[in-house]
This record gives structure tokens, sequence and C-alpha cells, in this order.
């Protein structure tokens, strides 16, 4: 009877990877991004999208649905810029740099006082020998996976 009264008064709090979910949240939305940003297509928005709702059906134990989930993410594209890095003696560019930078709003509705606005910024570099267009499927790639982990690290990951 002892350990029914224990146990009895106990909560789950999910963690995962350092995260945490809350026990009353079961479900996960992600809307998608919009390319607000001039030189974003809206494949590189898709693209973002889809890492962010991967990684957080991976690091949580959420179902994921189309809209309002207890945890609720939504946002845009902000910025997608390439520059010149890495100039060399003669003047010219080794490397160039693409910049993606996602603002996005988390809504949790088990605890609306942990609602944020937040921006994240990563970049990935290239040859500047490299057009754009034969490598950014890659860079977003890249890219979007670590701006997942950020959102996911500033949301739910308690950093």
């Amino acid at each position: 009877m002892a350990l029914a009264l224990l146990f009895g008064g106990c909560t789950v709090n999910y963690s995962l990877s350092g995260g945490a979910v809350p026990a009353t949240a079961k479900t996960l939305s992600v809307a998608s991004l919009e390319a607000r940003a001039p030189l974003c297509s809206p494949q590189t928005a898709q693209g973002i999208t889809e890492a962010l709702r991967d990684l957080m059906q991976a690091q949580t134990p959420l179902t994921l649905i189309q809209s309002s989930g207890d945890i609720a993410y939504d946002g845009a594209i902000t910025g997608y810029d390439v520059q010149p890095v890495a100039i060399q003696a003669n003047e010219t560019a080794a490397m160039n740099r693409l910049t993606i930078t996602v603002s996005v709003h988390f809504a949790n509705k088990a605890d609306s006082k942990s609602d944020a606005d937040i921006s994240v910024s990563r970049f990935a570099d290239f040859p500047s020998s490299q057009d754009l267009s034969t490598v950014e499927t890659g860079l977003v790639q890249e890219i979007g996976k670590q701006l997942a982990q950020d959102i996911f690290d500033r949301t739910l990951g308690n950093w």
C-alpha cells in the first residue's frame, strides 16, 4: 500500500538527449517554414522543415500531427546569404559561405510561460570554384540538421 501511495503521486517527465518534454504533451506540430529571405527557395524552406520534423520525432516520444500540437513550432527563413570568405593573396575568395537564419515561434500548451520566439543561424562553406546551385542541396541538408538541433536545444533541450 505504501508503494502504491509513493508511485501514485509521481509524474513522468520524458528526458531524451538532455531534453525535457512535459508529461502532458502527447502531440507535436511543425508548420511549414515560410521562405521570407530574398534568395531562399521554397524547396530550401521545405527541406529545413523536414529536418526539424525528423529530429523532433527521433528525439521525443511525441506524435507528429498537422497543426495545433501540444508542442508547436512555426516560423520562417529570414536570412539566406552567400558571402566570400578566405580571401587569397590575389584578392579572390577561396571559399564562399552560405548562412541560413531561421526565426521560430515555440508554443507549449502545457506551460505557456515557456513559449518563445527564437532566431538561430548556421553556415557551411564551399569552394568558390563551385557554383552554389551545384552544392546547394547538400549544404541545405547539412545546415538544416544543425538548425533543427539548435531549435530543439533552445526549446526542449533545457539549454
